[in-house]
C-alpha cells in the first residue's frame, strides 16, 4: 500500500536515505535456526524484547499514517499480545527489555519531529524492517512448536 499510495518502493532515491532508526532485528548471533536449540532462550528474550520496542513505532506510524488507523492499531494489538506470549516462554521473564516510559517518549519525540517530506520513508522503513522482523519471528516459533511441546 505505501508502494501505491506514496510511490515509495525498494528502488525509489528516497529509500537511500540513511536509516538511523535503530529497529530491532533478529540477527544469526540471536541463534541461528539450524543450532536454534541451544540458543532457544535468548532468541526468544531478543523476539520479545523486539516486539515491545516496536509498539512505539507501531504507534508512530497509527498516529501519522491515519488512512490505515485501524490496521495499524490491530497490528499494534496483535503484536504486543505475541510478545507477553513470547515472554512467558522465556526461563526468566523479567530478562525481557521492555522500554520504559521514558525511553518510549524520547523515542516517539524524535520520531514526531522528523519532517513531512521523511515522514513516508519512515513509515516505510519501519514497516519493511518489522516484517522482516516478524518472518524471522514466525520461523523461531515454527521450529520451536516442533521441537518443543508448546502452543501459541
Amino acid at each position: 500500500q505505501m508502494c501505491e499510495k506514496f510511490t515509495v518502493c525498494q528502488n525509489s532515491v528516497e529509500v537511500l536515505l540513511r536509516n538511523n532508526l535503530n529497529l530491532p532485528k533478529v540477527t544469526e548471533e540471536d541463534g541461528d535456526f539450524l543450532t536454534f536449540l541451544s540458543f532457544q532462550d535468548k532468541c526468544l528474550r531478543k523476539i520479545s524484547s523486539g516486539l515491545y520496542t516496536f509498539q512505539t513505532y507501531l504507534k508512530y506510524i497509527q498516529e501519522t499514517f491515519t488512512s490505515e488507523n485501524q490496521n495499524v492499531e490491530s497490528l499494534s494489538y496483535s503484536t504486543e499480545h505475541l510478545a507477553r506470549t513470547i515472554r512467558r516462554m522465556v526461563i526468566n521473564p523479567e530478562e525481557v527489555i521492555i522500554p520504559d516510559a521514558a525511553t518510549q517518549e524520547s523515542l516517539h519525540t524524535k520520531l514526531k519531529s522528523t519532517k513531512a517530506w521523511t515522514e513516508k520513508i519512515t513509515i516505510h522503513l519501519i514497516l519493511r524492517d518489522f516484517t522482516s522482523f516478524m518472518e524471522k519471528t514466525v520461523r523461531a516459533v515454527r521450529y520451536l512448536k516442533n521441537t518443543r511441546s508448546f502452543s501459541v
